[in-house]
């Protein structure tokens, strides 16, 4: 008998937890206003149409100097989410390395639906990249491309100690050619050497970006008509600092 009432006074308490509980989540405007502060807006199609390719270039700055001084943009992404579900209008594309380091949306200070990004183990491109670059821009309406290397770069290590190993052998000949562009460093030409690994890095960049003009007509005329610009850029490991190349 007194168990049984100690049972049904127990489940009358967790009950009533349970009740009161929803209730205060439910009617909590604490937790409506912290919502209210976070970012939920998106890019449109007017906004995306009035950027310019040195807008969209500044902005990258910034968004990258707030992520230098961990002060990142708080954003509401289900809300982001919802309101990208119907189309999307991103700034500019983005091609990376794979490395895992190099977290880009984060590096920009970007949240969904502003930029495109492509990633492939030493930023190089290909028929496929090239066919996401192209939709990016001339069908999506992305203004700027960034061609982004970074310090240390293991593909570009792997190119430059001539590495043999699967598809990895196919996939480093697209990098060799950023290697042979160095053929007159002064110092050690090893991946032991970081500052020659930064220089191969930055000219894999600049090739792989002359590779888009020559391989890509709709991408180059775009550029020569102003309508898009391309940019090369290094991801200092360190630091997290990005810096544009010329």
């Amino acid at each position: 008998m007194k168990k049984t009432m100690l049972n049904n006074t127990l489940s009358i308490l967790i009950a009533s937890l349970f009740v009161f509980t929803a209730c205060t989540t439910k009617n909590n405007p604490q937790s409506e206003n912290t919502n209210s502060q976070l970012k939920s807006e998106v890019l449109t199609s007017e906004a995306q149409e009035n950027l310019t390719p040195e807008q969209i270039l500044a902005d990258l700055r910034e968004g990258n100097e707030r992520y230098v001084n961990n002060n990142l943009t708080p954003r509401n992404y289900q809300a982001q989410v919802k309101a990208t579900s119907g189309g999307q209008y991103p700034e500019a594309i983005i091609l990376s390395c794979v490395d895992s380091r190099v977290p880009v949306e984060n590096v920009f200070d970007k949240g969904v639906g502003d930029i495109f990004v492509a990633r492939v183990a030493g930023n190089f491109v290909n028929e496929d990249i090239l066919g996401s670059a192209e939709f990016a821009t001339a069908v999506a309406g992305s203004k700027v491309v960034v061609v982004m290397g970074h310090e240390s770069c293991g593909a570009v290590k792997a190119a430059i100690d001539g590495v043999e190993m699967g598809n990895i052998t196919a996939m480093l000949d697209k990098i060799e050619p950023a290697v042979e562009m160095t053929a007159n460093y002064s110092g050690d030409r090893n991946s032991s050497n970081n500052d020659y690994v930064t220089e191969v890095v930055n000219n894999n960049v600049l090739n792989t970006i002359e590779e888009m003009r020559k391989n890509s007509p709709i991408i180059a005329e775009l550029e020569r008509n102003g309508e898009v610009v391309i940019a090369g850029a290094f991801y200092d490991l360190d630091t997290g600092k990005v810096t544009f190349l010329n």
